[in-house]
């Protein structure tokens, strides 16, 4: 695997740096205070702004949209900021709303020396999908590589998700976390709990774990104190909100 850097800049929002090519996942640039709702009476509040502005991003090469429909992955600002990105890839159907490069998943695209192919994820309980919306992740192998990064976006464990182990070597897997629930649909989880994250690895085996999106959102109901429970001591790699991280 080539030299990866991660910075993390809030929620799901991160910079990659692989294989010479420097990628966006999830802008969210956005004040915190604001409350979103996100359809069918559910909504949340932004608790945490980002760890850098978008005047400190430097050039990038292209943004990864795990879906578009949901404010804690696109807000206002990440959406201005795409009219000034060369690439952008999310789902089908984001695709279609932004004029962007859809993919279904296990459809690839390049966007440098960076092959990136669409991977399934599930928003929640089978019976939610048509009322919260497609979403996607992503494994991204840079040139000669024999391994991929992939990151999983908002996701439940369920039988596709887990293909992700018959199809790649993943050397780091950055999975969105954070037990998301609402009021309105009781129990229901919509993003992985900690322990989801623990059995999910133990398929993939990744060689790296680096949890996102678990905070800065009143919708999560696991933080990182629940989440470091569920694996063992060192497992996971922690990252400080705005430094850049190398993982090698």
């Amino acid at each position: 695997m080539s030299a990866l850097t991660i910075t993390h800049i809030g929620g799901p929002t991160t910079l990659l740096e692989i294989g010479g090519v420097r990628l966006l996942v999830d802008p969210t640039f956005d004040v915190p205070g604001r409350r979103y709702s996100f359809g069918w009476g559910t909504s949340s509040r932004k608790t945490a702004g980002p760890a850098l502005p978008v005047t400190a991003l430097g050039p990038l090469d292209g943004v990864l949209l795990t879906h578009d429909q949901h404010a804690d992955n696109l807000d206002d600002a990440g959406r201005a900021l795409l009219k000034r990105v060369p690439a952008v890839v999310t789902t089908p159907a984001g695709g279609r709303r932004l004029g962007a490069t859809g993919l279904a998943p296990w459809s690839s695209t390049r966007i440098g020396d960076v092959e990136v192919t669409a991977t399934p994820s599930r928003h929640g309980p089978w019976w939610s999908v048509p009322i919260v919306g497609p979403t996607t992740g992503f494994a991204l192998r840079p040139k000669g590589s024999s391994t991929v990064v992939w990151i999983s976006g908002d996701t439940v464990v369920f039988p596709g998700v887990l293909r992700v182990a018959d199809r790649f070597e993943v050397d780091t897997a950055i999975l969105h976390l954070g037990k998301v629930q609402f009021g309105l649909t009781g129990p229901a989880r919509f993003t992985m709990t900690g322990r989801d994250a623990a059995t999910l690895v133990d398929r993939v085996k990744p060689r790296h774990v680096v949890p996102v999106h678990y905070e800065g959102w009143s919708h999560f109901r696991e933080g990182r104190p629940q989440i470091e429970a569920a694996f063992p001591q060192g497992r996971l790699t922690w990252l400080e909100p705005g430094v850049q991280t190398a993982l090698s």
